[in-house]
Order: structure tokens, then C-alpha cells, then sequence
């Protein structure tokens, strides 16, 4: 079902299941999967390769050019997963450096006017609200909820099921099972309601609690927090997971 009025170059490879609505435009090294719906004046090119079950609405414009300056040409790619969600002017930029990707897995829901700059990594089962927006090279992992208007700074990482406040700026990395909130954003809570929704066992969130306290509120090194955590809680993996992001970290955590 392609509507008359939208121009797909003869080379773009698009499934037979597809819905392409009035106005849409779809560039030569498109790779569209099954039953992907285009409403209308949506906007797919660059080296893009997109998989089933997709749905774009008005004005989003997906994989064009990186928009950073360090470009110098050769191929670069956007690669998109499965039943992912992108609301009215959603934009996707492809990566920077010769055979790099702007990569997005499955199930994820951007609201509108969410930016993903080039190079950025995300994960599954992530929320954005309307108008974040994501710097270069800016790792989100899954099941992250990221509230309006929210900023990310250039190679931060947005660690897996946290939560950030509306109008948050992230210099810093947002660590795992956190919420966070702020200009610039510092950790407020564990969260709680978050763990609960996803049926996080009562050890598990007994064990962030106690972890976020040590961490976060104690008067201690970054180091020696990690080491007292470790010490101290069971080494159950979400509490591996949070160690570990956090001592991996390069740009800090917001605190």
C-alpha cells in the first residue's frame, strides 16, 4: 500500500507488507521491513536499515546526515530494530566516521520532537517524552524512562531502567535503577516504582536500596563506595550491574 504521491527512489528495498502514506520520501539505500507504516510526510535516507513492524508518523526524517561537523564523507549507517514507535518530528541522524551506525534495538517509544544524534546506542524498551534530546555518541540502555525536554550531554550513558525529571540537563552518566532530576541533574531516589512495575524481586530492590544509600548519601569516594557495596550486599547481578557501570564510567554519574 504505497499512496501516489510519495516518491521511493527504484533502488530502496521495501516490503510488500508496508504502509507508505501520502508525501513520504524514501531515499536509495533504504532498507524497510515487514509491515512498517509511514503515515505521511515521512522522511527515510541515508544507508538505512529499518526491520518490521515500525511505525513513523508526520515529520519525522530518519536517517540523514550527521549534523556534526567532524564529517569528512564515506558510508555511514542508521540501523533500526523491530516495533519501535517514532512520533510527529522525530529526528534520526546517521553516524559521523566511515562504516559507523546510529543503532536502535526494539520496542522502544520516542514522543515528539525526541533528536538521537549520530552515533548514539540505544537499547530496548526505552521511553523518551516529548523533545529530548540526545547528543553524540550517547549510550541509553533498556528500559530507560527519559521525561520531557531532557538534554544529554555527548558520550553520557543512560543507565538501564532509570528515570530522569522533566527539563533535566545530563552532563554526567545516569546510573542504573536512579532517578534523577535537575540543572544539572543529581540523583534523587531510587527507583522504586520502576523496580516494582518490572518485577524486580523484594531482594533485588532491597539490595538497590541499600546500594543507592551507600553510594549516593554516604560521605565516600566513588571508590570506596563501590568497594564497601561489594563488600557488604549480595552479588546479586542488577547490584553487579550498578557497580560496574558506575566504576566504568568516564564522565562520573550524576550524584
Amino acid at each position: 500500500m504505497i499512496h501516489p504521491t510519495a516518491i521511493i527512489h527504484p533502488g530502496a528495498k521495501i516490503s510488500a507488507s508496508c504502509n507508505i502514506g501520502a508525501y513520504c520520501v524514501i531515499g536509495e539505500n533504504v532498507i524497510l521491513g515487514d509491515h512498517c507504516k509511514l503515515h505521511s510526510q515521512v522522511v527515510i535516507d541515508g544507508h538505512t536499515h529499518i526491520g518490521n513492524e515500525n511505525e513513523f508518523f508526520p515529520f519525522t526524517a530518519i536517517g540523514l546526515k550527521t549534523q556534526d561537523l567532524k564529517w569528512k564523507g564515506g558510508v555511514t549507517r542508521t540501523r533500526i530494530g523491530d516495533q519501535n514507535v517514532f512520533r510527529e518530528g522525530v529526528t534520526v541522524h546517521s553516524a559521523t566516521s566511515n562504516g559507523d551506525a546510529t543503532v536502535i534495538g526494539n520496542g522502544n517509544l520516542f514522543l515528539t520532537h525526541v533528536h538521537i544524534a549520530h552515533d548514539c546506542q540505544l537499547g530496548n524498551g526505552i521511553i523518551m517524552s516529548g523533545f529530548v534530546g540526545l547528543a553524540g555518541h550517547v549510550v541509553v540502555e533498556d528500559f530507560a524512562t527519559l521525561g520531557g525536554y531532557t538534554a544529554v550531554h555527548q558520550f553520557c550513558r543512560i543507565g538501564t531502567r532509570c528515570m530522569t525529571g522533566g527539563c533535566s540537563r545530563l552532563p554526567q552518566d545516569v546510573a542504573p535503577y536512579t532517578i534523577v532530576e535537575g540543572n544539572p541533574a543529581v540523583a534523587r531516589a531510587i527507583n522504586k516504582v520502576g523496580l516494582e512495575r518490572a518485577g524486580f524481586s523484594a531482594a533485588a530492590q532491597s539490595a538497590l536500596r541499600s546500594a543507592y544509600k551507600i553510594i549516593f548519601r554516604e560521605d565516600l569516594s566513588t571508590a570506596d563506595a563501590l568497594k564497601k557495596v561489594e563488600a557488604e550486599l549480595p552479588p546479586l547481578p542488577e547490584v553487579n550491574h550498578l557497580v560496574q557501570f558506575i566504576r566504568t564510567s568516564e564522565r562520573g554519574v550524576c550524584k
